[in-house]
């Protein structure tokens, strides 16, 4: 069974494609929306979701968050006595998914089609697909959020030429992408972004104001009040796209009171627009494209509900973008139409996907300038970001001293003149006849697949010898045998099953809210938890679930009641 799945930096969601078109699974508690959590519980067993979300406000030094931003690097998060990088930490929420999906359908799921940002590099890439191998699936495909997104929206089925525009504003990373359809081809022009710009950031710039205006130091508190500041400052969030709001919270032991209007919010978050605004005009910009030659201005991503965001794209392009389908569902449904176009679904006409390379890809040069000193570390593109894949380009080279013994071919990604600001992805030697550099020339060919997979193959023109490299490891991503190994550890975790995640959540909020009360409300939560849990050992479906309902309401009207 082939699925699509959105594995976004605040929220996962998994769908597959049905005889009615894209179809969103729910997870244990009923929502399509699973939290991007993982934590442990006292016992040391795994939380993922709702669960973990609400452990990481009560215990925050036993869950983590935000995850994504880090795929591709050994960045190491503790959980416990233990360490888990940023794909093993994915997988979790992956295996999460696809145990809602074997629930829900009955059938396991074995291949899927996982969505990333547009402006993921080649380690990202890699790291993500490793998070599948981890999970216990084939990714049999890496589309493009914004790619996903023209396909949620149907615009794979237009009749004539059409261009189009995605913006994607996720909670951890900004994507921009033009995209073209033309008899039957929907093919990717152009596409930009920033890994490090999406909602958690005007979450940030919303807590730095509140402790600014409170005479507080966000640097100085403690983990536990920095958490339960960015939770109050997420809702607060939501609160101004509705036209203004207010908050209180408990920092320090101390109570305080907040309020701010859409009008500051915008001005403050002024530098993280203008952020955005530098992507939009670069895609522009290498597609060649003016405002007025796009058919459609799109806008995804949970993040994009500001009103602020949607302003700004109207002012750019003098028209309101379309966001008629839910934005935070928008590319996992679009991950189900290509999951479908790759099983080929009766329902789907044929269509052909192409995509580009997002970095520019090519070696370290060096040049003897007039004055005979050599100038060190200079970036030589062979294949230019945004070039349609899959694509095969050379360029010739000459050893820079004569009777050289040995070429050493250093590969980059990156945007920089100088390959120290750039991203260093592999070596090729190749051992040289002695001769004059003149009569040395060397053909460097890069070839960049569907899938990412980049080769580079250079070829010395005197003797026709071939040298081939293939990237398959970047600095920072596993190995073969410690993705094994890594996976062997992953099976002996103890994980809490499906059934029970609806159960731990309500508990792990009940738990939370003690935490925050006092007097008579922490002994009414007491006497509540207490029931609830008697509740469970009865282990009467029917009772169970009029109990999560009842629990749920009373701790939703705790809440709304009384914020502290």
């Amino acid at each position: 069974m082939l699925v699509g799945i959105d594995l976004g930096t605040t929220h996962s969601l998994v769908s597959v494609w049905s005889d009615h078109g894209p179809r969103l699974i729910p997870n244990a508690l009923g929502s399509v929306l699973t939290p991007s959590v993982v934590a442990l519980d006292d016992a040391g067993q795994v939380l993922v979701g709702a669960a973990a979300r609400e452990r990481m406000r009560s215990h925050p030094r036993h869950a983590v968050a935000t995850f994504k931003r880090y795929m591709g690097t050994d960045r190491l998060s503790m959980l416990g006595e233990r360490s888990f990088r940023p794909e093993e930490l994915s997988a979790l929420v992956l295996k999460s998914l696809l145990a809602d999906v074997e629930a829900e359908t009955g059938e396991r799921a074995s291949e899927a089609v996982i969505s990333v940002p547009a402006y993921f590099s080649d380690a990202q890439r890699k790291a993500t697909r490793n998070a599948g191998t981890l999970a216990g699936i084939t990714v049999e495909r890496l589309v493009n959020e914004p790619t996903a997104a023209a396909l949620a929206y149907g615009l794979e089925q237009r009749d004539g030429e059409s261009r189009f525009l995605v913006i994607d504003l996720g909670g951890g990373t900004f994507d921009v992408s033009i995209l073209e359809l033309f008899e039957q081809v929907m093919e990717v022009h152009a596409t930009a972004g920033d890994n490090f710009l999406g909602g958690e950031d005007f979450v940030d710039v919303l807590a730095q104001a509140c402790c600014a205006d409170l005479g507080l130091k966000k640097s100085q508190l403690g983990l536990a009040d920095t958490v339960e500041l960015c939770a109050r400052m997420e809702r607060l969030k939501c609160q101004l796209s509705q036209g203004g709001g207010s908050t209180e919270l408990s920092i320090n032991g101390r109570s305080h009171a907040w309020q701010i209007d859409e009008a500051r919010f915008e001005q403050l978050a002024a530098p993280l627009l203008a952020r955005m605004r530098d992507p939009i005009e670069r895609v522009l910009r290498d597609a060649r494209l003016g405002a007025a030659q796009l058919d459609e201005v799109i806008l995804v991503g949970g993040a994009s509900r500001m009103p602020m965001v949607s302003r700004l794209v109207t002012r750019m392009f003098g028209r309101l973008p379309l966001r008629h389908i839910n934005p935070d569902e928008a590319i996992a449904r679009g991950s189900a139409v290509m999951a479908g176009l790759k099983s080929r679904a009766a329902a789907l006409d044929e269509v052909v996907m192409t995509d580009v390379c997002p970095y520019t890809l090519g070696i370290q040069t060096a040049e003897r300038l007039p004055s005979g000193h050599v100038q060190q570390g200079i970036y030589s593109p062979i294949i230019e970001r945004n070039t349609v894949v899959p694509t095969s380009r050379s360029g010739v080279y000459n050893p820079l001293a004569d009777f050289s013994p040995v070429l050493k071919l250093r590969v980059y990604q990156g945007e920089s003149v100088q390959v120290a600001s750039n991203v260093f992805l592999g070596e090729l030697e190749i051992e040289l006849p002695q001769a004059k550099a003149s009569e040395m020339p060397v053909e460097v060919r890069f070839t960049y697949d569907i899938n990412g997979l980049i080769e580079v193959e250079a070829t010395l023109l005197a003797t026709r010898v071939k040298h081939r490299l293939m990237i398959q490891q970047n600095p920072g991503l596993l190995t073969p045998a410690e993705i094994a190994e890594r996976l062997a550890a992953l099976q002996h975790l103890k994980v809490h099953p499906r059934d029970d995640q609806a159960n731990l959540a309500i508990i792990a909020r009940a738990e939370r809210l003690y935490e925050e009360r006092s007097g008579s409300l922490r002994q009414q939560l007491a006497q509540w938890l207490t029931a609830f849990r008697g509740e469970l050992e009865s282990q009467e479906p029917l009772r169970i679930r009029a109990a999560q309902r009842r629990m749920q309401e009373l701790l939703t009207q705790l809440e709304a009641d009384s914020p502290f």
